[in-house]
């Protein structure tokens, strides 16, 4: 298993990543930079307010975050930052239809 990326906490880190490509997916919208560096690829999450209550953001950022940290770190290019904007049908769908769907845009270049 891949150590789990290091996290994008800013909001210049966020907004940074919004000049990349976006990989749109029915569960969540990816967004990827190269930071043309060598580094360690991070990972940030947000879900918006339309999604619903902080309750329900809350539970597709952690479902989301786990599927990264246990499944799709090994998948993500190093040098690279990414966003995941989680959206409502990310709450009720499997936890391996989520994995296979972020290994799927991790690896979509």
């Amino acid at each position: 298993m891949a150590p789990a990326p290091a996290r994008l906490l800013k909001r210049a880190e966020f907004m940074a990543v919004r000049r990349g490509e976006k990989r749109r997916g029915r569960l969540f919208l990816v967004e990827a930079l190269d930071r043309g560096d060598g580094g360690g690829p991070r990972v940030g999450y947000t879900v918006t307010k339309k999604v619903g209550n902080a309750v329900v953001r809350n539970r597709i950022r952690r479902r989301l975050r786990e599927a990264v940290r246990v499944h799709a770190a090994a998948e993500m290019a190093p040098g690279h930052d990414y966003v995941i904007v989680g959206r409502e049908d990310a709450l009720a769908a499997p936890f391996a239809q989520i994995k296979a769907e972020l290994s799927r845009r991790f690896r979509a270049r």
